[in-house]
């Protein structure tokens, strides 16, 4: 299927009750020597978890604003719930694997990031290196990185929240990922939201950003298209949109998604 490791992001939505046949194709092509990396969301579990603790959730252009509460509450969901039980799923699928963070490495380094027109928007960071040292070896050791959305900051000082699938697509870029896989609650991009034959099989990167940035593309396709532009500009061979299945990983690249590249 592929011979260059294969980043996999699996979150938001598509996290809620579908990890078991996803987990279970991971696990098949670990044991056929396939080299995966898997990074991980989890925004409704972070909502939850805020609205528990009496912390509001606020918005700007699609990106939360993170206080330090906030930020507290992302790092122990991301790294602890979410990330060590996907850990704890693959062990118990005979998986080697390790839980991660970009901050580890450090593999994921960011700068603050402003909303649009100055807004500040927190802890929010826009990834300005990519390191994946730590990563070959772990994949050079057999293990599946299991890697949680969060980045330092050059100094070393500030975590911040970064977004998952631009966090996904700088590891595959800097991997020279064969196959970046964006799994999503829609199984392929469509050119109306209301239609669901609407489906695009096959998108150029210029493509891709000009859907991206058109009226079209609505809720939270515009940074799934936008992270499988970069992560092809950047040096992956093909990238995928495409929702859970009993086979998603090779259901996608046979053509049950939209192709990037």
């Amino acid at each position: 299927m592929f011979m260059q490791p294969a980043v996999i992001k699996y979150g938001g939505s598509a996290l809620v009750g579908a990890d078991a046949a996803l987990l279970e194709e991971i696990a098949t092509l670990h044991e056929e020597g396939r080299r995966l990396v898997l990074v991980h969301g989890g925004g409704p579990e972070i909502d939850r978890a805020l609205e528990r603790r009496g912390i509001v959730t606020q918005r700007i252009a699609g990106h939360r604003v993170t206080d330090a509460a906030t930020l507290e509450t992302v790092e122990a969901v991301l790294c602890s719930t979410i990330g060590k039980r996907l850990v704890r799923a693959c062990l118990a699928l005979g998986v080697p694997s390790v839980g991660i963070s970009g901050q580890d490495g450090p593999t994921l380094v960011a700068q603050k990031m402003l909303g649009e027109g100055g807004a500040d928007l927190g802890f929010v960071g826009e990834i300005v290196d990519c390191d994946v040292t730590l990563l070959r070896a772990l994949l050079d050791a057999g293990f599946l990185p299991v890697v949680a959305p969060l980045a330092i900051s050059p100094d070393g000082a500030q975590t911040y929240n970064v977004n998952a699938d631009l966090a996904a697509a700088a590891i595959a870029s800097a991997l020279k990922a064969s196959a970046f896989l964006l799994v999503t609650n829609v199984p392929r991009v469509l050119r109306d939201l209301d239609d669901a034959s609407s489906g695009i099989d096959r998108m150029t990167v210029a493509q891709a950003r000009a859907f991206a940035a058109s009226e079209a593309c609505r809720s939270s396709m515009k940074p799934k298209l936008l992270a499988a532009a970069s992560a092809v500009s950047g040096g992956a061979e093909r990238a995928y949109i495409c929702s859970p299945s009993s086979r998603t990983i090779a259901s996608a690249i046979a053509g049950d998604a939209t192709m990037i590249g």
